[in-house]
């Protein structure tokens, strides 16, 4: 068991990361098509995914016809990398049906917020029937947060039984995370050989909050695939701002076109297979727009940035003080 302190001690080690770490593409494998997304390698995995990725809670609340619009409109840009959860209300329900037609050219991914061997089982399979589909292509702890959170997946009938499990039946290929905390990250990833990191990497938390580079060093060491979260989050909501216009968003994102290609370029000038946009359909819309100019940052450019993030306020830093 990893002791908090150790793991403080471990992750201490990895903070002057922040300016040590480059954007740098070298680890990645990139093709690309005239009029559709680049795709990237994901890690070691041997797949390749596009750059933008669909995240499902875009069709929650949708109409049928919504979201077989949005998920055409995805298709259609060269999206092959899909993302969703049971957590985002009645998405998967929204996705499965929008989703079936093109389901043997995607890659699939969900997630699991459950920590235990039964619940998360119980989970897995109504992800399955709800997504119409007999496997997940990528399958996630979801949020993870907190050591108490890592102890109790790898203790004894922790959902870690149900994943190695389901991987064996075939129900799930690969087996990754998602975390918002720099402590459970790191420990994940001392843990287990995990084929890849859902990650808030975004160019204000990166930069002065510090939360980012430690984590995606690491997981560039183990060759994971890595994955983006809140590369449009522009901060936390200012008090009293009206949310209603992007209420899936519980941060303030990044709502005009140059702003939109800026935290997308930050993001993927790192060692990172895609990014995925927030859950409002006008905003995914928007990242589809911008997606043909989402060329790696020039040095002036990434230090230009980092005086702009050191203005801002992040959602996450590391340490959380």
């Amino acid at each position: 068991m990893m002791k908090r302190r150790d793991f403080i001690k471990t992750a201490a080690v990895a903070v002057p990361a922040i300016s040590l770490f480059p954007a740098d593409l070298s680890a990645i494998e990139r093709k690309t098509v005239t009029g559709k997304i680049e795709k990237r390698s994901l890690g070691r995995t041997g797949e390749m995914l596009s750059m933008i990725g669909f995240g499902g809670i875009v069709v929650k609340d949708a109409t049928t016809e919504e979201a077989s619009t949005v998920v055409k409109l995805a298709i259609d840009s060269g999206i092959n990398y899909f993302d969703v959860a049971p957590s985002y209300g009645n998405a998967e329900l929204m996705l499965g049906p929008a989703l079936e037609p093109y389901r043997r050219n995607v890659f699939l991914a969900c997630k699991t917020g459950k920590r235990t061997k039964a619940e998360s089982r119980i989970e897995l399979e109504q992800s399955l029937k709800n997504l119409r589909t007999d496997h997940v292509d990528l399958y996630q702890f979801h949020a993870m947060r907190t050591m108490e959170e890592v102890e109790k997946i790898f203790g004894q009938d922790g959902a870690m039984e149900t994943f190695l499990e389901a991987r064996k039946e075939g129900k799930i290929r690969f087996i990754g995370f998602s975390a918002h905390s720099v402590e459970a990250a790191m420990a994940l990833m001392a843990r287990f050989d995990f084929d890849t990191i859902l990650f808030p990497t975004n160019f204000t938390t990166w930069n002065a909050g510090n939360f980012g580079p430690q984590v995606l060093a690491r997981a560039k060491e183990k060759k994971m695939g890595i994955l983006a979260l809140k590369a449009m989050a522009k901060g936390p909501w200012p008090e009293g701002a009206d949310r209603s216009k992007y209420s899936k968003c519980w941060y303030e994102p990044l709502s005009n076109k140059e702003d939109i290609r800026m935290g997308l370029r930050f993001t993927l000038s790192h060692p990172v297979t895609a990014a995925i946009p927030p859950g409002e359909a006008e905003l995914f819309r928007m990242a589809l727009s911008v997606s043909d100019s989402l060329t790696p940052l020039t040095s002036d450019e990434l230090k230009a940035i980092k005086e702009r993030a050191l203005r801002g306020t992040p959602i996450f830093k590391y340490p959380d003080s």
